[in-house]
């Protein structure tokens, strides 16, 4: 069933212990309204999986915020603005877990998942020490050839968090033509939900933007800037600004109090200083 909620419905569903994937791209569409949301929460959501294909601004601050346990990526950071100051700080210090991702282990393990398979079979990591760090990783022989092939597990996650542009009452979600691995995110958690710029009657398709059907998501939420300080094309660009003021909090060791003032701010005047 797809329904409308408010911010604060949308980050109680989120329970200790799950796996939490977020939609978007580096810095770019990242679902930052519900993260603060979510870290606006008395108590905050513990002991979560962070899955991402790629963790930014949004990931740092849940870790920051000591919220995640483990993180599945193959990249944190902020792209121009440097490494992710609290994903640096708390792997250096032994405090956050990471599971070794490269793309094509997430994206087979996305396959799987989404095929109903317990595992996907590739050429990657082969005659590579990837598998030393991942031992749940196993091998299989191709039926075929006799070769040695990689048995990427399947990858699920218990809530997937995009922000899109545009949705309709019916589930239908219109995000832009970034796309990330947001449809496959989509397709592989137990439940969508989608933070939007705009709510319509009818989401149309269009030259800006790739329309995810219904039932794209199941719980939507009406969030104008939910994407800032990240970008959210063709509506905003990236608030650098924003961006240097949290890696200058960071370095001066005032992550808590760079938390604090944003969550203070309504959610869509997030990222404007």
């Amino acid at each position: 069933m797809n329904k409308t909620a408010t911010l604060a419905e949308a980050a109680a569903l989120v329970q200790d212990g799950m796996t939490l994937a977020l939609g978007g791209m580096t810095m770019y569409r990242r679902p930052v309204a519900f993260v603060r949301q979510l870290l606006a929460r008395d108590p905050r959501p513990r002991g979560l999986t962070l899955l991402n294909f790629t963790a930014g601004y949004e990931s740092d601050l849940l870790i920051g915020a000591g919220c995640i346990d483990t993180i599945r990526t193959v990249y944190c950071g902020l792209e121009s603005f440097g490494l992710s100051p609290m994903f640096t700080e708390w792997v250096g210090a032994g405090k956050l877990r990471v599971m070794e991702e490269t793309e094509a282990s997430i994206a087979c393990g996305f396959r799987a998942q989404m095929a109903g398979l317990s595992f996907m079979p590739s050429l990657a990591w082969i005659g590579t020490d990837l598998p030393r760090l991942r031992p749940d990783v196993k091998t299989v022989i191709d039926p075929y050839t006799g070769e040695t092939l990689t048995a990427f597990p399947a990858i699920r996650a218990d809530i997937v968090v995009i922000h899109a542009l545009e949705a309709d009452q019916h589930g239908n979600i219109k995000i832009n033509n970034n796309k990330g691995v947001d449809l496959e995110l989509v397709c592989i958690a137990d439940m969508v939900i989608a933070t939007v710029e705009r709510m319509v009657d009818r989401v149309e398709p269009s030259v800006d933007g790739f329309v995810i059907p219904k039932p794209g998501a199941n719980v939507i939420v009406h969030a104008p800037g939910g994407a800032l300080p990240t970008s959210c094309y063709p509506d905003y660009p990236i608030q650098g600004s924003e961006i240097m003021r949290y890696t200058d909090s960071c370095s001066a060791g005032d992550f808590d109090g760079y938390l604090q003032s944003i969550l203070k701010m309504p959610h869509e005047d997030s990222g404007t200083t």
